[in-house]
């Protein structure tokens, strides 16, 4: 167990040793573009209020607010782990998403690496990744990334929900401030890593009117792609984020929460495969619009790249070692 310091107003955080036998979780949900994925870290110091993957730490017998924050369970035997199963014959070379719950890059990983040593696992089997994080410390692997960036294996997502600094601040507390973000953006396309935003979390009535302004930085910015997902509030999240309006928004608390609850078919979440990610009724569809419009006139009309499992060598492979 590893004690980090933290500021006065926190309390501090904990890391502890997740001892999982293994890396991959898959998924069979058709909204999800990838079916295999890893997290190095079970919680997230970014602390994100609306973040679905708080309510998987109830699970493991902590709260879904502050033990979610601050009760990081890390996983340190996770290269070894993605080397022994990418090793394995009962593999089958697919995209593994790195982000599928918590974010890769929380502040943690700056001292652990073990995410870059995972990247490294997967430049060795040349392994496709899809990447998404809201921190500007995936720059530090552009080394990695550019190697499979070589044989089309790797995209990346910044998130980015807001342009502001200081709703950033109190939504998003500990990740990159978005200007940091949209450098991330530039410094990894200039190396040829294709990157795009993901405007994500879009929260009704709080972070809607930014799409526009989001999707243009971010093409300024050199992305080649964009997405958008809803917001969804499921499980104990809702009353975290309601009790979190009431703190900071308190004005705009029954505009933002009338307007989930008018495309989630009166609650706050909606778990039904085909609208859970982008809502329904007229509101949803005036934000698919307004992305749209948006991705049109700044040129972000494809999809993310197709990424390639073509190049995938196992460690036996005599020509693995004269990549």
């Amino acid at each position: 167990m590893v004690s980090e310091g933290a500021p006065p107003d926190r309390l501090p955080t904990l890391f502890l040793r997740d001892d999982s036998r293994s890396i991959i979780a898959r998924n069979e949900s058709p909204d999800v573009p990838f079916a295999a994925s890893i997290n190095p870290y079970r919680g997230c110091e970014h602390g994100c209020i609306y973040c679905y993957a708080r309510n998987y730490h109830e699970y493991l017998g902590f709260s879904a607010g502050l033990d979610f924050e601050t009760r990081i369970l890390v996983k340190e035997d996770a290269p070894e782990l993605l080397r022994r199963e990418l090793g394995s014959n009962r593999w089958r070379p697919q995209v593994l998403g790195i982000s599928g719950a918590t974010d890769p890059y929380q502040p943690i990983e700056r001292k652990l690496e073990l995410t870059r040593r995972c990247l490294e696992v997967l430049v060795e089997y040349r392994n496709p990744v899809a990447i998404v994080t809201k921190n500007a410390l995936v720059t530090r692997d552009r080394d990695l990334l550019s190697n499979l960036a070589e044989v089309g294996a790797v995209s990346v997502a910044l998130s980015i929900p807001t342009l502001s600094g200081e709703l950033t601040g109190v939504m998003e507390p500990r990740t990159s401030h978005p200007r940091e973000r949209l450098k991330a953006i530039s410094r990894l396309s200039e190396q040829g890593i294709p990157c795009g935003v993901m405007v994500a979390p879009v929260i009704p009535g709080l972070t809607d009117h930014e799409i526009p302004a989001v999707v243009e930085a971010a093409s300024r910015a050199g992305a080649v792609f964009a997405i958008w997902l809803m917001l969804k509030l499921p499980g104990a999240v809702g009353g975290l984020f309601q009790d979190w309006l009431d703190r900071h928004y308190p004005d705009r608390r029954n505009k933002v929460l009338n307007r989930i609850r008018s495309l989630r078919g009166g609650g706050l979440s909606d778990s039904r495969f085909g609208t859970r990610m982008r809502g329904e009724g007229a509101f949803a569809d005036q934000v698919a619009a307004l992305f749209d419009s948006a991705c049109t006139q700044h040129g972000l009309t494809g999809p993310a790249p197709t990424l390639s499992t073509s190049s995938f060598r196992r460690a036996d492979d005599p020509q693995l070692g004269l990549w």
